[in-house]
């Protein structure tokens, strides 16, 4: 089977030159496994999946790979995101090594961000090298994590601190999976949907808009459309900054709502707050810190605000004591976009339009998380 012969499939290319591969985006796609010709060479498959995942999907989607005739090794790590770390990498290491997977083994990442960002980091680093493949169950991982090559673990001082660039072979998006995804995990994954429309295409956020009720209600047309224009929209800006290099923004642009957001998972504890929960505040704020400069019109601030809103998410800041502006800005002072000391914040110039920002000293961003 060839990626083009899924029934249905919408296909996305994520073009960077010779390491360039295929999104296919389709409802019940699970059952076929992988296409054949991604198979070439390999000599075993490792499925990296969790434990909630895995009892759902993982018997039927290592039927599928077993048909190919290569030996399949699973290996079902813990679930959530305060396992995104050493020791769980550690044994994805451990079953390989056990295994004997050699160079030509495909690791194939079977779950939401945490995996596919473990699987990721582990196929970058497993014997300098082995390739590996998507297959996101979220809908945060659909549209956004799965696709682009960030890997990483998370530190107790930073969230995603430790990690490679490196892309997958292929991506595998199955829309039914979706059926059984929790609502509280649903919501988190709409977060990134949003960041698309309020960061980088005002058309998409109209739509947005016009069709944030049948999203939550998950309804087959919406949803295919709005998880294949995020694919679009993030294949276009990774295969124009790959390596997030551009100065004037580029691949940093999709870190909207990130600054804020990683530093209210990581003061929280992670796991506390969903990534997309994050996500969804952080971009509140960094849109009211957008008015604040007099960059967008406080009709677009409303206008955000009620879509964040309307998606099922959070635009103030918990009330807990584990949030303080000083542990806030403490956090934000170590994200991986700053330089030199400056926090590069990511604001918006108008809907739909954003941009990297240097200008705040630290002490501004305080008065700002102090109001």
């Amino acid at each position: 089977m060839s990626a083009s012969t899924l029934v249905n499939a919408a296909q996305i290319h994520v073009r960077l030159s010779d390491r360039s591969y295929v999104i296919d985006i389709g409802a019940g796609v699970l059952k076929h496994g992988l296409p054949m010709a991604l198979l070439s060479g390999t000599t075993q498959i490792a499925l990296v999946s969790n434990s909630v995942v895995y009892p759902l999907y993982g018997a039927q989607f290592e039927e599928s790979l077993r048909a190919s005739g290569l030996p399949v090794v699973s290996v079902v790590l813990p679930d959530g995101e305060e396992h995104k770390d050493w020791q769980t990498l550690n044994q994805i290491f451990d079953a390989l090594l056990s295994k004997r997977c050699d160079r030509k083994t495909l690791l194939v990442a079977l779950g939401g961000g945490v995996v596919g960002d473990m699987v990721g980091f582990a196929a970058a680093t497993y014997q300098r090298g082995v390739p590996f493949v998507q297959v996101p169950t979220t809908l945060l991982a659909q549209v956004d994590s799965s696709v682009g090559g960030k890997t990483a673990i998370n530190h107790a001082l930073g969230k995603n601190m430790i990690g490679a660039f490196y892309q997958p072979q292929y991506v595998l998006i199955d829309t039914d999976v979706l059926r059984t995804l929790p609502d509280r995990q649903y919501r988190a994954g709409l977060a990134e949907v949003i960041k698309y429309g309020i960061a980088l295409d005002a058309a998409f956020f109209v739509w947005l808009e016009q069709n944030m009720r049948q999203l939550r209600a998950r309804d087959e047309r919406a949803l295919r459309y709005a998880i294949r224009r995020s694919c679009e929209i993030k294949a276009s800006v990774v295969a124009d900054d790959e390596l997030e290099l551009k100065r004037d923004g580029g691949r940093a642009l999709l870190n909207f709502g990130h600054t804020f957001g990683h530093a209210i998972e990581t003061a929280l504890g992670y796991g506390v707050w969903l990534h997309g929960e994050a996500v969804g505040c952080g971009m509140a704020l960094a849109t009211t810190l957008s008015h604040r400069a007099g960059r967008i019109s406080d009709n677009n601030v409303q206008r955000i605000l009620r879509l964040i809103q309307d998606a099922g998410l959070e635009t103030s800041l918990p009330q807990t004591d584990k949030i303080t502006p000083s542990v806030l800005l403490d956090h934000m002072s170590r994200d991986k976009k700053n330089e030199g000391g400056t926090i590069k914040l990511i604001l918006l110039n108008q809907l739909g339009g954003s941009i990297v920002d240097t200008s705040f000293a630290q002490e501004a961003i305080l008065r700002f998380l102090q109001r």
